[in-house]
């Protein structure tokens, strides 16, 4: 906070203070105005305001110290007893110490109208009169005192509390979203290794795309979500590594709206999804594998789907989810709460869907709806 907002903060702060405690004495002010005209004693407007502003002025001053005691000898605290103590004791003192206060304004305000009074004939009224109820103000100041000091601690306690469920959130995406580049990348390595000794081409092709879709994910590690438009160019590259270890075996289609591109999804969110697909759709069978990917926008809702023509899942609708899934199914979770949908199903004809829901919403500096020109959209690998 700068030292302006600061100096601003606390002259907001005692002007507050000064508000208080004129409305008190305004209100009692009111109070001995009325009742003076009843009992047949009336008094001037003037000197009712005089009077009650005098008497609660003082408390205002006096009250600082009040307040600095409260805070320093807390009931909540481990020596409570010795603190009921010390605030028994102040509160006699601060009794006496507002009388002989309260006294000396009245000798100002007695000279101001002309008249000469001792200090005696000020004090000895306000001690017969006062001393009981300036023990009651004392005392009330305190808890009012301990109530603020209470309500800024819960308040404390919770913005820490929030901090902390907020960092604790981002540790475990960032631990999620760890554990889903190493399956990746043991993956792909065990797929060039299995080339290696069977087209030394293809498998040099893999390791260049491998360095490159692996400097593309240590770049953007730290980022929870991206536009779609960049999560499709990293699916992009990464099926040219699978598009050269299945050749002919996978068939890729992309269907994706152009006002979805620019629509935050999570990072490296499609790459587990596809991957399951060729897990299970492609990769076990000797015909022929398809993947359709399909990105549409409806109302407030970005639809994300990805199929396969595999087996589906089995006669009992259960599927066994590995790390990619898994974790994908968790940073959504952490990401949206309530607010997604996450979903397996099997697809009419053969073939698994995986049918992923989020809040659409654009990538700074895109407006909704903002749409791309079709050649903007990452091609898929030929098939």
């Amino acid at each position: 906070m700068t030292r302006g907002r600061l100096i601003q903060k606390r002259s907001l702060r005692w002007a507050l203070v000064f508000l208080f405690w004129t409305l008190i004495g305004l209100s009692f002010a009111s109070q001995l105005y009325l009742s003076s005209y009843k009992a047949g004693r009336s008094i001037s407007w003037g000197q009712a305001v005089s009077w009650s502003l005098g008497d609660w002025y003082v408390w205002a001053v006096v009250s600082l110290p009040i307040v600095q005691l409260a805070r320093r000898f807390r009931f909540d605290d481990a020596r409570w007893g010795r603190n009921v103590a010390v605030h028994l004791g102040a509160s006699a003192l601060f009794s006496v110490v507002y009388m002989a206060l309260r006294a000396w304004v009245g000798q100002l305000q007695s000279l101001a109208l002309g008249q000469s009074v001792s200090f005696a004939e000020t004090f000895n009224p306000l001690l017969v009169k006062t001393f009981h109820l300036n023990l009651l103000i004392y005392w009330v100041i305190v808890s009012v005192q301990h109530a603020f000091d209470y309500y800024r601690q819960v308040q404390e306690r919770e913005l820490r509390a929030a901090e902390l469920e907020k960092r604790l959130a981002q540790a475990r995406l960032q631990t999620l979203q760890m554990q889903l580049n190493p399956h990746f990348l043991f993956n792909t390595l065990h797929a060039i290794s299995s080339l290696m000794h069977k087209e030394v081409e293809a498998a040099d092709r893999m390791m260049t795309r491998l360095s490159d879709l692996l400097r593309y994910a240590l770049e953007s590690t730290d980022a929870q979500e991206v536009p779609l438009r960049q999560e499709l160019d990293f699916l992009s590259r990464y099926l040219e590594i699978e598009q050269t270890r299945f050749g002919d075996r996978l068939k890729v289609q992309m269907n994706i709206a152009p006002d979805t591109l620019d629509a935050l999804v999570p990072n490296l969110v499609l790459q587990p999804l596809v991957e399951n697909a060729i897990r299970h759709g492609v990769e076990p069978r000797s015909r022929p594998g398809r993947i359709e990917l399909s990105a549409r926008r409806e109302d407030r809702i970005l639809k994300l789907e990805v199929r396969d023509n595999g087996a589906g899942l089995s006669p009992h609708g259960e599927l066994q989810e590995g790390v990619g899934l898994s974790n994908t199914r968790a940073r959504l979770e952490q990401l949206y709460g309530e607010r997604h949908r996450f979903e397996l199903s099997n697809t009419p004809g053969g073939g698994l869907t995986v049918c992923l829901e989020l809040p659409f919403h654009p990538a700074d500096g895109a407006p909704p709806g903002a749409s791309a020109a079709p050649g903007h959209i990452p091609a898929p690998p030929p098939s």
